[in-house]
This record gives C-alpha cells, sequence and structure tokens, in this order.
C-alpha cells in the first residue's frame, strides 16, 4: 500500500483525525463490554419487559423503512448490491420483531428459548446478506441475484415465519419451551461465522470507499461493525444485564446511524433518488453516469430549441424538486450557451482550415456553407452577379461596410481586395457576442475567398510558365526562389526536332507554331508523368530534369522511359502528319540525349528576372549526346546506362570525342526497356 504524500486527498474516513475519531467510537462499546464481563458487581440485572419490547420494536420498524428505501432504490437502478444491502436490514428487522414478541407477558408469560437465540440467529442470517453485499459482484453474478430476489426474499419469510410458530406457539418445538437457566453452550461458537462475515463485509465495504468516498458507504461500514460487536455482546447470555441491554443499544445506534446519514443526504440533495447510488456495483454507477450525461445532453438541446422548461422532463425521472429544476433549467441554459460559443468558435476554425492550395471557389464555400450551418443555424452565401448582391428576394448594398439587419436576419459583406464579392446572411442571435461571431465570421470567409481567388491564379501563372514540381515547391516556401543553388546527382534529358530548320523555311509562321505545339503537347506529358521537371524550352528544343528539384528515386529509367515515350508520341504524330499534308513537307523528329551525373541546381538569373536550371559537366554531355543522336532515337551516356540495370536493350556507340570533352565519352542507343 502506497502511503500518501503530502496533499494527497484522503477520503473522510482516511483522514488521520477523523479515523482515530471513527475507530474510538467503534472501540469504547468493546470495552466497556470487557469492563462490564471483567467486574460482575457493575454488570447488575435490570428487568423491565415494556422497555425492552418497545426498544425492539423501534429498531425493528427503522429497519423496515431502510430496508424498504434501498430496495426501492434496488429496484429502480437494478442493482444487486442495493438488493442484498436491504435484506440485510429487512432480516434483521424481521428476528428482532419476533424477539420484541418474545418477551416475557407480551405472548408468553415467561419468554421462550427462541427469545435467547433469536436475535444471533437474525444477525447472522444478517451477516451472510451483508457479506454478499460487499462482494465486487460481476455481471453474471447481480443479474442471477436480481434474477432470484423473489425466491430470496421469499425464502426469509418463510425462514422468518417457521422461526416465529416454533418460538412463540407453547409446546410445539423445544424453542418454545421456557428459556435455560445457565447459558446455551453452542450459541457462542455458532455466533462466530457471523461475526466473520461482518468483519469481511466492513473491511470490502471501507476498500470500496478508498475508491468511491461516500458518507454513506462510512454508514454501512459503522452499522456492520456495531452489529459484529452486538453479536460479541449477545455470546455473554446474560438476560437483563447491563452487558446484555448493551448490544440492544449497539444495535439501536447501528440502524439509526444509517438512518440518520439518509436523512442528512436527504436534507443535502433535496431529493431521495440518489441517496444509495453510491452503494451500488461499479457497472450500476458507470450507468448512472451515463443516465445523468444523457439527461443533460437531452436538457441542453431542450433549452438550445428555446425550452426554458426542459429540466421538468427529468424531474419525474430524477425525482428532482422545484429548486432543483430551477437551478438545472439555469445550468442548462449557461451549458447551451457555452456548448453554442464552443460550436461557433470550431467552426471558425474550420472554415479557416478550408482554405488550402488547390480547392476550388465553389467547393471552399459549399464546404464552409455545410460546417457554419451546423453552428449558426441557417446561414445563407451570395456572391455579386451582374454587379448585384442578391438572396432571394432581399438586394444587399453596403455603402458604409455595416452589416444589415433585416427579417430577424443579420447581412454581412463578403470582401475581396477590399471590394465587395458577396454577402452572408445569419440568422441574429440572442446577445452581441452572437453579432460579433457572426462578423468575425464574414471576416475569414473573407479571407478564405480571398486566399481561394489568389492560388486560382498562382495556380494558373505557375502551372503554365514552369514545372508543377516547381510551381509546388515555391507556393510552399517562396524562399526557395532566392538565387543560389546545391549540388545534386541527377538526370538531364536534352531534346530537340531534327529538321525544325528545314521544316520551318518551306511553312508559314502559323504552321511552324501548330508543329512546336503539337510536339510539346505530347512530350510534355511523358516528361511529367514520369517524374520529370522541365525547366527549359528554347524554340524546338527542351530541358527536362529527374531528381531535381524534387527527390527521385531510380531517376535515370524514369528519363529514359520518358525518351522512349517521347520519341513514341512523335512518331504517332509525324505518321499522322505525312497523310495530311500534301505539299511534301516532312515533319521534324525528335533527337534525345540523357545523362546522370553531379549537377548544381537551384535559381539562377538576378534579382529582377531568374529562373530555375540546372548548370555542370552532367548537364553538357547530354546536351552533346542529344546532338550526335540520329532523329527517333535515344542516346544515353555510360552512367545512366550502368543504372538501368540488364533489363534494357542498348546498341554501343563507342568511346566518343564530345565537343568541349578532353576525354572520350562512352555513348549507347537505348532502343527499349521492360
Amino acid at each position: 500500500m502506497s502511503i500518501p504524500g503530502p496533499g494527497t486527498y484522503l477520503p473522510p474516513a482516511t483522514q488521520p483525525v477523523r479515523g482515530v475519531v471513527w475507530a474510538i467510537h467503534l472501540i469504547l462499546p468493546l470495552l466497556g463490554l470487557w469492563l462490564l464481563l471483567a467486574q460482575p458487581t457493575i454488570n447488575i440485572e435490570w428487568h423491565h419487559n415494556p422497555s425492552h419490547f418497545w426498544l425492539i420494536i423501534t429498531v425493528a420498524g427503522i429497519n423496515v423503512a431502510l430496508g424498504v428505501m434501498i430496495s426501492e432504490a434496488s429496484r429502480r437502478r437494478q442493482d444487486a448490491r442495493l438488493f442484498l444491502s436491504s435484506m440485510v436490514f429487512l432480516s434483521s428487522a424481521g428476528f428482532f420483531f419476533m424477539h420484541g414478541l418474545a418477551t416475557p407477558d407480551v405472548i408468553l408469560p415467561i419468554g421462550s428459548l427462541g427469545f435467547d437465540v433469536g436475535q444471533q440467529v437474525g444477525l447472522s442470517v444478517a451477516a451472510a446478506f451483508a457479506f454478499a453485499s460487499a462482494l465486487p459482484l460481476g455481471e453474471r453474478a447481480a443479474k442471477s441475484v436480481l434474477g432470484s430476489q423473489h425466491f430470496i426474499r421469499s425464502a426469509l419469510v418463510g425462514f422468518m415465519l417457521l422461526w416465529g410458530f416454533a418460538s412463540l406457539v407453547p409446546g410445539l418445538t423445544a424453542l418454545s419451551e421456557p428459556p435455560p437457566v445457565t447459558p446455551v453452550p453452542w450459541l457462542a461458537w455458532a455466533s462466530i461465522p457471523g461475526l466473520l462475515l461482518y468483519v469481511a463485509a466492513s473491511v470490502m465495504m471501507f476498500l470500496l470507499h478508498r475508491r468511491r468516498p461516500s458518507a454513506m458507504l462510512i454508514s454501512l461500514i459503522t452499522a456492520y461493525a456495531l452489529l459484529a460487536e452486538s453479536m460479541i455482546a449477545g455470546m455473554s447470555q446474560l438476560n437483563w444485564h447491563l452487558s446484555w441491554w448493551e448490544w440492544h443499544l449497539l444495535l439501536t445506534l447501528a440502524f439509526v446511524f444509517v438512518a440518520y446519514s439518509a436523512y442528512l443526504q436527504f436534507r443535502r440533495e433535496g431529493s431521495s433518488a440518489g441517496l444509495f447510488d453510491s452503494v451500488t456495483l461499479s457497472a450500476t454507477v458507470r450507468r448512472i453516469q451515463r443516465d445523468y450525461a444523457e439527461a443533460l445532453e437531452e436538457l441542453v438541446e431542450h433549452v438550445r430549441r428555446g425550452e426554458p422548461l426542459a429540466a421538468t422532463r427529468m424531474a419525474g425521472k430524477f425525482k428532482l424538486n422545484e429548486g432543483q429544476v430551477a437551478v438545472l433549467d439555469r445550468a442548462g441554459e449557461a451549458l447551451a450557451n457555452e456548448r453554442e460559443l464552443s460550436e461557433r468558435l470550431a467552426a471558425l476554425v474550420a472554415v479557416s482550415a478550408q482554405t488550402r492550395v488547390g480547392l476550388p471557389e465553389d467547393q471552399l464555400l459549399t464546404t464552409s456553407l455545410e460546417r457554419v450551418r451546423q453552428a449558426y443555424g441557417d446561414v445563407k452565401i451570395a456572391l455579386v452577379a451582374d454587379g448585384r448582391t442578391q438572396i432571394g428576394s432581399r438586394d444587399y448594398q453596403f455603402n458604409d461596410g455595416n452589416p444589415i439587419k433585416r427579417d430577424q436576419l443579420l447581412a454581412f459583406p463578403l470582401t475581396v481586395k477590399g471590394n465587395l464579392a458577396g454577402v452572408l446572411e445569419v440568422p441574429i442571435g440572442r446577445t452581441n457576442q452572437d453579432e460579433a461571431l457572426a462578423a468575425t465570421l464574414a471576416g475569414q470567409l473573407s479571407i478564405s475567398l480571398e486566399n481561394a481567388r489568389l492560388y486560382q491564379e498562382l495556380h494558373t501563372l505557375f502551372h503554365q510558365y514552369m514545372s508543377p514540381d516547381v510551381a509546388h515547391a515555391l507556393l510552399a516556401d517562396p524562399g526557395q526562389a532566392a538565387l543560389g543553388g546545391e549540388l545534386k546527382e541527377l538526370t538531364a534529358l536534352f531534346a530537340d526536332l531534327k529538321g525544325f530548320t528545314t521544316f520551318s523555311e518551306k511553312v508559314t509562321p502559323g504552321e511552324i507554331v501548330e508543329m512546336l505545339n503539337r510536339y510539346h503537347t505530347a512530350a510534355v506529358p511523358c516528361i511529367l508523368n514520369n517524374g520529370g521537371t522541365i525547366v527549359q524550352f528554347v524554340g524546338d528544343a527542351l530541358l527536362a530534369l529527374f531528381n531535381a528539384p524534387a527527390t527521385q528515386t531510380g531517376h535515370a529509367r524514369s528519363a529514359c522511359r520518358a525518351a522512349l515515350d517521347m520519341q513514341q508520341a512523335a512518331a504517332e504524330i509525324a505518321e499522322e502528319m505525312a497523310w495530311r499534308m500534301d505539299d511534301g513537307v516532312e515533319w521534324p523528329t525528335f533527337r534525345v540525349g540523357v545523362n546522370t551525373g553531379p549537377a548544381l541546381v537551384g535559381n539562377i538569373g538576378s534579382p529582377e528576372l531568374r529562373g530555375f536550371n540546372a548548370m555542370g559537366d552532367a548537364v553538357n554531355v547530354a546536351a552533346r549526346l542529344q546532338g550526335i543522336a540520329e532523329p527517333g532515337t535515344v542516346v544515353i551516356g555510360e552512367t545512366t546506362r550502368g543504372q538501368l540495370g540488364p533489363d534494357v536493350t542498348v546498341n554501343p556507340l563507342g568511346r566518343l570525342n564530345l565537343k568541349g570533352k578532353e576525354e572520350l565519352v562512352a555513348a549507347y542507343v537505348l532502343t527499349e526497356m521492360t
């Protein structure tokens, strides 16, 4: 067991001072009993039948009341522990009542043996129920107990009736015979099991109280402890002596203590519905908490719909008084306002999150409107169309930029770059705070709308004038547009059109542009679909990079695959145009060079005008290989060939003397890849 540190919360029974006081109250009766038994001279005899009878009847009445209350709580909560606890009080009440009836001169002139042993038997039966009530019953065991409750009650009533007849009908059994002069020898030993059961029940209830501090649990623990002490006091069988009266007093204290605790809790809570909820099984506690949570949610929904007395719907279910209903109404209204505020703030955050690159304007407004309506109600948005801002038959003109109130609606302008772009219409709220939140929402929607249009403009400008990889990188991090670069291994692809000059001399400028667009339209997807980045268009030539700026595994294979795809697409175009043109003009054909190696990659130019490019020997070699390639072929360098693997078909060109290179360069014609 861990020792609580400073500041650790301790349940009431385990706080040092209260724990000591509680223990003293339980030990004092045992000390008094020991003193009476050790000093027979002070353990005097006081024989007063009416006092005994009415004392026992009073205790039995208290027990019946407690038993019925706990039984009703058990029925309402469907809890096995409460049922077993109620049986502790009902069983002890029945035997105490019969013990009272066996008082001399009530029914029998001199009492009976049942008068002497009845209270110990009743306490033993109650001890069995007390022990069972303290057990941590599982779902199956609890269901079994609840299913058998009628049988258990019937068996108990039958046993008590049999005991009553046997004890009170003269001459029927030995229990109705006059009490013996000497103590019954077996009674003390027969009381030990019940004593142990009370001790075990008290310990288990105390452990439950450690996990779930409760005044009612403390009351039950105290009652079980006092019942155990009354059994100890009854073992002496010194009828009518002070020690004999002591256990009657302990019985009274035990049940009066529980009754008084229930009364105090009733006074504090103003309702009997939850007096014994702390005693229930863990599964019942979770179910109660879930019921209260659902009730509170229901209350909030009623309040949000404008039903201020919604708590009265729960008054019958939870037995609330008028004061509690009023407090719950006010709490529900406050909670509804708080929840409404939280939902509207969450909607603002959600609208802000919708503003992201690539989200079309109509999708942005549709998604935002769907989320906003969950928090603000029937919200409407309209954009400027034909110079007018109109929702239904309502036309809005925001001359001063202030919101407009009309027909229980509040309209706010949506602006883009300071100009009116639309209108946001929301229902008028209950407080000024609602209007402020709606104004904030209009401002956020304006920002989102402006950003969506700006991103669309950037998308159009960037993606039509540069590779998507470069455009995306600049949108995510504009700092990448700074001049400078880094050394990186890449694969460069150079391509141009062989026969372009001859073709240009024989056709019109319009036909030249058409031809270039046809070829580039076919070539660009081949490069982009293989992860390449196009960095230059120079007349009929283009330069594409692989593994720059975006990192790409297998970039050499991707570049070669793009080159072969380009040649196939160009061949299809040339074949198509051959029969369409009747003037004998032959369309140009791509020749492609591919090479792999290190290069300086980055933004090159001036502060006023710059472009993304790559420089280095690897790029220069790719340009030279493209220059020696035959029309319709792809020539690759030795480094590129080494990264392709065995599943390619190449024709070696030997070691070539390229312009600008002092050393010979090995080259290959790539014809096929699998």
